[in-house]
């Protein structure tokens, strides 16, 4: 696994737009069925003014990690041993560019919590699968009736 990990380097201010690409529309695809808000989905959270956020505020790209080969196709954000994203493009899943998300995440930057909506089971069985257990902090999503709930290596 460690040898795919040159493929993962940080983030710069070229990359905002793919980064807000990929997390648009992963979002967009992940949790539209469990939030069911268009208002949020194709309203609020849009590529423009998001990969203007990137650009305008550089510091926020400090703790995000992209996997490139050839392209940006995934991403992670982690601070502080936090996993606050791991997104991956949909037209790039199931090809293990998560798992070497992850692995990299576990290994390089200590990541030992995230937190993972509930009822985002395809997550969890992912997390699970990479020595994430369920604890019993869960809390609301703010500004949602759905809980989140912490997971730890």
């Amino acid at each position: 696994m460690s040898g795919d990990m040159n493929c993962i380097r940080k983030a710069t201010v070229q990359d905002a737009s793919r980064l807000a690409e990929i997390l648009v529309f992963t979002k967009r695809m992940n949790y539209r069925s469990i939030f069911r808000n268009d208002k949020v989905s194709f309203g609020e959270i849009q590529v423009l003014p998001l990969a203007q956020e990137y650009i305008e505020n550089k510091e926020k790209l400090e703790s995000i990690w992209v996997y490139d080969d050839e392209f940006v196709k995934g991403m992670l954000h982690v601070e502080n041993g936090w996993i606050h994203e791991l997104y991956v493009d949909s037209f790039f899943q199931n090809q293990g560019i998560g798992a070497r998300l992850i692995g990299f995440a576990i290994e390089k930057l200590h990541a030992k919590n995230l937190m993972v909506l509930e009822k985002n089971h395809a997550a969890i069985r992912f997390y699970r699968a990479h020595g994430f257990s369920m604890t019993k902090d869960r809390r609301l999503e703010e500004g949602t009736e759905e809980f989140v709930v912490r997971m730890e290596r």
